[in-house]
């Protein structure tokens, strides 16, 4: 994850808000003859942003307009592209009609907002879209039968940087965005397609998923069980955000696999994992190490560690079964927080990816997957 600056951070606008922007320029020429530069839209919640056209250009019966997303200091991968909006007048009564051109993908799997087959422009972004279709069409008595087509040059490079195709959106980057504004390192875009890869699980009927800390532990947990990509929730540090909306949205079982810093975290409490957010009490640790049998000076060295990878090779080195205890600990405080909802275990590996501890396994058996 990008180092968050110091200092107040600037906000940006989304793709969503950015499609909505060029949306209005082109039907407003269309209608009126004339691009408004810079283009004014009104977002969900009442702010108006001006936005400055790059492409403005027109032929019989259809326009073009484009403009270049400013995600503000928000890390966001598609800071600096170009949203392009193509609008065409449609045959009467056929609506408002929306389209995926270069660089935005098409909907392969059930589970997300809209169908298989749909350009993936979600909900939101759509409704302003139309919003701002319907108000010029009121200003100029006009109907509003419009086939909308939103590109994104270089889109489908770009989409591999993100989870599109483990959600199964296939050629290019989705348009997205609630409210319209970024709000930097917010982490929002990172937790909504944790809640879009458990919906899309869902329903494809996986009854086993797993979420991973980090790329290692993601490939350890694949391996072990042979999961599927699309069985994969790019979890992160976000345990909370995945347990909690499986809380509402279950899936039969679910792997979490981490570091064992990460998921002492999680055992003591902790269900957001970011170093900034959370941090390991190591007298508690000192405390879980006097339980499982470690003596006074293995506990006193484990109040003055500098990490828990130097605790757990401390343990390690004295026999004692401290990531055994860990797991336990995690999977409990992954229960709480699941209520019941569904069934869980955690998998502990070390940094090479080899499996160093597991509980939950009883649960495994219950519920027994097939994956898959």
């Amino acid at each position: 994850m990008t180092r968050k600056p110091d200092g107040p951070l600037r906000k940006g606008w989304t793709t969503g808000a950015c499609a909505t922007a060029a949306t209005r320029a082109a039907w407003q020429a269309l209608l009126s003859g004339a691009f408004p530069d810079p283009v004014t839209i009104t977002l969900p919640r009442g702010e108006t942003p001006s936005f400055k056209l790059i492409k403005a250009k027109k032929g019989d019966g259809w326009a073009q307009a484009s403009v270049i997303k400013d995600a503000g200091d928000d890390p966001d991968v598609t800071h600096g592209a170009e949203i392009i909006s193509t609008v065409r007048i449609a045959k009467p009564g056929s609506g408002i009609t929306f389209n995926a051109g270069e660089g935005v993908g098409t909907i392969t799997k059930p589970g997300l907002p809209l169908p298989p087959g749909q350009a993936a422009i979600n909900p939101k972004p759509r409704e302003m879209m139309i919003g701002q279709i319907t108000e010029l069409c009121d200003q100029f008595d006009a109907q509003p039968d419009v086939e909308i087509e939103i590109s994104i040059p270089g889109g489908a490079e770009i989409a591999r940087k993100t989870w599109n195709g483990r959600l199964g959106i296939v050629g290019g980057l989705s348009v997205l965005g609630t409210t319209g504004i970024v709000i930097p390192f917010s982490c929002a875009a990172w937790i909504h397609s944790i809640h879009r890869g458990i919906d899309v699980a869902r329903a494809t009927a996986r009854n086993h998923v797993a979420g991973a800390t980090g790329k290692t532990s993601e490939a350890a947990i694949r391996a072990f069980y042979g999961l599927p990509e699309d069985a994969i929730l790019d979890m992160g540090d976000f345990v909370g955000g995945m347990l909690k909306y499986l809380r509402k949205n279950p899936v039969p079982f679910v792997s979490i696999a981490g570091g064992f810093a990460k998921l002492v975290k999680l055992a003591q409490g902790h269900l957001d994992l970011h170093s900034s957010r959370s941090q390991v009490d190591f007298d508690r640790l000192a405390d879980t190490i006097a339980a499982c049998g470690g003596d006074e000076t293995l506990q006193d060295q484990c109040r003055n560690a500098n990490t828990a990878k130097q605790v757990l090779e401390l343990c390690q080195a004295a026999n004692v079964k401290i990531a055994d205890t860990i797991s336990r600990q995690a999977c409990e405080s992954a229960r709480a927080t699941l209520d019941g909802a569904c069934a869980v275990e955690i998998v502990i590996t070390d940094r090479s990816g080899t499996i160093i501890a597991r509980h939950g396994m009883g649960d495994f058996e219950q519920f027994r997957p097939t994956g898959s």
